[in-house]
């Protein structure tokens, strides 16, 4: 009797210590989410409790899609992490002025942290509150010292935040227009057209930042 008395206690215990176990989770996570797309090296489209969400990866900022073959090589690299259909779990940091869900994104590793670690992208450092800043920069200096990625230029390439400041008045030609006059998404026509002018540099096309241009077409 006595010990069925402990048990009873025991599990009484238990029961009372599990949410105090659940709130010790780390601040932000989500629960599973399921990868849809794949915006640019630090942009991705989730499908989470069945609605699609877009994710902006914390801290970090990758080249642009101008940033010729940086732009591309991060998007490439982030497919290869994360392919489509691949569950992922965000911790949430923040939302943007777009809308988006700002967030770590999670695959076994940390997804984020790993763009930094291989090069394909940098700290950044003016949104860098919420994550481990030490562990960034950290990687970002072995990043450089190895010359993975964006760092195979001596001191790294143009930083994406300071090549977007360059372009926001720049005319951008495409070899098609005279001029290199700005496109609508009514004239394009269609979905495909309008990611290959944003791949050319047309980033206006994409209105909120996600990554797709004139998703209106879709």
């Amino acid at each position: 009797m006595p010990r069925r008395v402990h048990s009873a206690r025991a599990l009484a215990v238990a029961l009372a210590l599990l949410p105090m176990a659940m709130a010790q989770a780390p601040a932000g996570a989500s629960p599973e989410a399921t990868v849809i797309s794949i915006g640019d090296g630090d942009t991705i489209r989730v499908r989470m409790n069945g609605k699609p969400i877009t994710v902006r990866l914390a801290c970090i900022d990758a080249p642009e899609t101008a940033q010729r073959p940086y732009g591309q090589n991060a998007r490439q690299y982030l497919q290869q992490r994360l392919p489509l259909g691949s569950t992922v779990t965000l911790e949430q940091k923040t939302t943007d002025r777009y809308g988006r869900s700002v967030a770590e994104v999670f695959k076994g590793i940390n997804i984020n942290l790993a763009m930094v670690e291989d090069g394909q992208a940098f700290v950044y450092r003016q949104y860098l509150s919420g994550c481990d800043a030490k562990e960034y920069l950290d990687g970002e200096f072995r990043a450089s010292r190895r010359r993975y990625g964006v760092w195979q230029v001596e001191g790294g390439i143009t930083r994406p935040w300071d090549f977007r400041k360059g372009r926001s008045a720049a005319v951008i030609p495409d070899g098609t227009t005279p001029g290199g006059r700005r496109y609508s998404c009514k004239e394009i026509g269609s979905y495909e057209r309008a990611q290959e002018l944003l791949r050319q540099g047309h980033t206006y096309l994409d209105g909120n930042g996600d990554g797709q241009a004139c998703e209106s077409l879709r």
